[in-house]
């Protein structure tokens, strides 16, 4: 059995394509696993401000209507930050897609509470 020291959030993000410089973040899912066993999930659809296309569509299911009325990510960022703060982070690719994206739009002018990189990452 793994014996976390800290807590540990998977992470999953999806976006309107794969560009992690030009596409948006569509929906943000994360689960947090406490070292005594205890789980916590935060979720949210993320209106991208731009159209998803219908490639994208067929990838994850996500409609421009499911997003039309979803919180801008500004809105969600510290709700974010505040969740995976003093944990360990683990999910599929995240090192190449995920934080990579998340870092693009808490760097972005309109969040202006800290990111700072959130330390420094590792696989």
């Amino acid at each position: 059995m793994l014996k976390l020291q800290r807590p540990l959030v998977f992470m999953n993000v999806e976006a309107t394509g794969p560009n992690i410089y030009k596409d948006r973040i569509v929906e943000v899912g994360l689960l947090k696993v406490w070292p005594e066993g205890k789980r916590e999930m935060w979720a949210s659809l993320v209106n991208p401000q731009v159209p998803i296309s219908p490639e994208v569509v067929a990838v994850h299911g996500i409609r421009n209507e499911d997003v039309a009325h979803a919180p801008l990510f500004s809105h969600l960022a510290q709700e974010i930050l505040n969740f995976i703060e003093g944990c360990d982070l683990s999910g599929f690719n995240i090192l190449r897609f995920d934080i990579p994206l998340l870092h693009e739009d808490f760097c972005a002018p309109a969040f202006t509470g800290r990111w700072a990189g959130y330390g420094s990452w590792t696989a």
